[in-house]
């Protein structure tokens, strides 16, 4: 690739979002949001991006506190230790997040040494009344 999208762009950083990071030891991660124009808080609600490092089944069970600080249509991105380094799998990570009502939706490489998975709510259909969903 001549022109390969940087992390920010592989993970849908746009200038102005609200976001909030959680156990995450990069420096140049918070570097990278500053310069995209994220604005870090520190009051956790409302949040466009929430990223959260998961390593432990611990880590994973705390994720139902994490739901209610996401905007209506934020993400929850969990971050992890990828290949033999890996103490959790995918699948515990995907499990651990759609008990709590939260859809995967994209995973992307975070660094050499860590992988991303995106999870935002799962949409709800209103119909209109006496309609029915098959």
């Amino acid at each position: 690739m001549l022109n390969p999208k940087s992390r920010m762009d592989r993970i849908g950083v746009k200038p102005g979002m609200r976001v909030a990071v959680m156990g995450i030891a990069d420096p140049k991660f918070s570097t990278e949001l500053a310069e995209k124009g994220a604005v870090p808080v520190t009051a956790l609600a409302d949040l466009d991006l929430l990223f959260y490092a998961a390593d432990d089944a611990g880590a994973l069970a705390r994720v139902d506190a994490l739901v209610p600080m996401l905007a209506e249509n934020g993400a929850l991105w969990i971050v992890s230790r990828k290949g033999k380094a890996a103490t959790v799998k995918d699948v515990e990570v995907m499990a651990a997040a759609k008990a709590h009502g939260l859809v995967d939706n994209k995973v992307v490489a975070f660094s050499p040494t860590l992988t991303s998975l995106r999870f935002t709510r799962r949409k709800v259909e209103v119909l209109p009344e006496g309609e029915t969903s098959i």
